[in-house]
């Protein structure tokens, strides 16, 4: 039911999305915004890409913390906690925090790709299929050391493990995880270009030590 308080739940999650902590941390930090640099992204890899672990960290946290607090105020709600009602309250709520991040009026709407809100919202949601496709993501990053490819793949895996692994009923959270796996992937077509093109960059995973000069040796 479209409540007034619904209404305003609804409002408090897309403006929670919006806090463009990948924008304003960068600037804030290291004066740069992050969407002239890398992918033009907003989020939390191109954060590592450009500025680093020290400022991509707290983008991440901060980007799955969004999700995860938006889907957590529907017990502000009068509906009852674990009905088809509330579930689908919390639903909404995770998509209006995703609109939000994609399109976030506190960055003239120009946000990331949204997938550490997502992560953020089906932990919130959905917390034992969350971890099992976190364990997909970092397995795949480790083979193929490609984060887009990564995303893709655990984001394919969802709806199956789901639907499949869970026996999941609701149709809401079915319906739910086969957008989630197809927004992932509209979300990264340039990502595929590049993939197929051989020119997406690899996520450095462990640095280098560089070799000691001549001088450092003696």
């Amino acid at each position: 039911m479209l409540t007034t308080l619904n209404i305003l739940l609804l409002l408090g999650a897309y403006l929670l999305g919006s806090i463009p902590s990948a924008v304003w941390i960068g600037k804030y930090f290291y004066k740069t915004d992050v969407r002239e640099y890398g992918s033009g992204n907003a989020g939390a890899t191109n954060v590592f890409r450009v500025l680093g672990k020290k400022a991509g960290v707290p983008v991440l946290f901060i980007d799955i913390l969004k999700g995860f607090v938006a889907v957590n105020l529907a017990r502000l709600s009068n509906d009852t906690v674990g009905s088809y009602q509330y579930i689908n309250l919390q639903l909404v709520l995770g998509i209006a925090s995703l609109v939000g991040h994609i399109f976030p009026i506190f960055a003239s709407f120009r946000g990331g790709k949204g997938i550490a809100t997502l992560l953020g919202i089906i932990l919130a949601i959905l917390p034992f299929a969350a971890l099992i496709s976190i364990g997909i993501f970092i397995i795949v990053l480790l083979i193929s050391k490609y984060v887009s490819l990564s995303s893709m793949t655990a984001s394919f895996a969802f709806p199956i493990i789901v639907i499949v692994g869970f026996k999941t009923t609701n149709p809401s959270l079915i319906i739910f995880s086969i957008l989630i796996a197809i927004m992932v992937l509209i979300t990264h077509q340039k990502n595929i270009e590049r993939l197929l093109r051989k020119e997406e960059s690899k996520a450095r995973l462990i640095k280098k030590k560089p070799k000691p000069t001549e001088t450092e040796t003696e």
